[in-house]
């Protein structure tokens, strides 16, 4: 296994997830300081700060990187600013690792935070019958919900799923996310709480749909010379970062697109997006997913969550159901996917959550994530998917 890509991640540090209804700079200032005080550093040692943006931040929003930069105290640092929808955070933690690798930077800080709406997410305002995003809300009237009851619905078609495995999903992260000081649900549910919710999108209930949220993430990355100057003798360290697009023709229905791509002119990949995301981690950190101690996915829907494990290669397609039921993804499983809680337990913080999702990898891997500690953890991968195409997965080691 190769490490000279490897940067070490020096603080972690989060501001708790939930709705609050200040503004996304407090709560990112918050997760800053917190991962400055974990690397042990001061704000002038940051050289380099790169923000995820929201959107819905107004202008401030837009300008992430010199927005915290600001907020902290104007110190000379470089900035930069990255927006990738779902994805921001990683496409973050993957500028600072360039910056790191090729020398422009000895030390980085990393940071994502949103308020986000109450309610679905819709596009931007204004007229843009260009812009998918526009154009599946003004033709189809299709929230996000509806695309994960369509993924739902497809599974159960193909695969023999059922409402009773989607629900398992919901129980086992709402009992992790008990056990996370940060998550915005910190309370067990059951399988019959999930089925008694509200029907969303069918055959997804309330109780199998990710919230909308606030809250914020960061992360302090250096390179291994100097983390061991400061005395990080072992460090977790980033060893990949993935950030491919799909490959045509895409032949599975995807957000925000309302239609497929024909494969009559080219034969499609014999992977799936979502599956390409991870393999190119994978082959980025020369392991496979038989080395995993940990995986942090994103959980937008408990069906979505079952793909993912077939993404992953935790299992063959349409085996996810039967991991979920054996117990072999939960706290005390073989390689426990969303030990946080995942988004079923925060919401979307949409710059925040693949930061956060390196946070956990963080102090699983440091052995500091208190009663959800995955024992003897060594290796971790990230994975999620931001709108137009965005891939994202990071993997962690120690």
């Amino acid at each position: 296994m190769s490490g000279t890509g490897d940067i070490a991640v020096l603080g972690a540090g989060m501001h708790p997830w939930g709705k609050w209804g200040r503004s996304f700079i407090e709560y990112g200032t918050v997760a800053v300081r917190a991962a400055l005080a974990d690397a042990g550093l001061d704000w002038p040692d940051v050289r380099s700060v790169v923000g995820a943006e929201t959107v819905r931040g107004g202008y401030p929003g837009y300008v992430a990187g010199a927005t915290f930069a600001r907020a902290l105290g104007w110190q000379g640092a470089r900035v930069t600013s990255v927006y990738a929808a779902c994805a921001s955070g990683a496409q973050a933690i993957n500028t600072a690792r360039a910056q790191i690798l090729s020398g422009m930077a000895e030390v980085v800080l990393v940071v994502g935070a949103d308020a986000a709406p109450k309610g679905f997410f819709a596009p931007a305002g204004g007229e843009r019958p260009d812009d998918p995003d526009w154009l599946r809300f003004r033709v189809l009237g299709a929230t996000n919900p509806a695309y994960f009851g369509l993924y739902a619905r497809r599974r159960m078609a193909l695969h023999g799923d059922t409402p009773d495995d989607f629900a398992r999903v919901k129980v086992k992260n709402a009992a992790a996310g008990a056990l996370n000081p940060y998550a915005r649900y910190r309370k067990a549910v059951t399988a019959e709480e999930v089925a008694a919710s509200a029907v969303v999108a069918d055959p997804l209930r309330l109780l199998d749909i990710c919230a909308t949220s606030d809250g914020a993430a960061a992360l302090v990355l250096c390179g291994m010379d100097y983390a061991r100057r400061r005395g990080a003798v072992d460090p977790v360290r980033i060893r990949a970062v993935s950030t491919v697009t799909p490959t045509y023709p895409n032949p599975v229905l995807d957000l925000p697109d309302i239609a497929t791509d024909s494969a009559v002119a080219a034969e499609p990949s014999p992977y799936s997006f979502r599956a390409s995301v991870a393999r190119a981690a994978y082959e980025e950190a020369g392991i496979g997913p038989e080395d995993l101690s940990l995986a942090e996915v994103y959980d937008l829907s408990t069906a979505l969550e079952l793909e993912w494990y077939e993404d992953l290669g935790l299992c063959g397609a349409g085996e996810g159901a039967k991991l979920v039921r054996e117990g072999v993804t939960a706290l005390g499983g073989r390689v426990p996917v969303n030990a946080s809680g995942g988004l079923a337990s925060f919401g979307e913080a949409v710059p925040a959550q693949a930061i956060a999702q390196v946070c956990e990898l963080t102090w699983q891997l440091r052995g500091t994530a208190g009663e959800r500690q995955i024992d003897g953890a060594r290796t971790g991968i990230t994975a999620n998917q931001g709108l137009f195409g965005h891939g994202s997965s990071v993997i962690a080691v120690r």
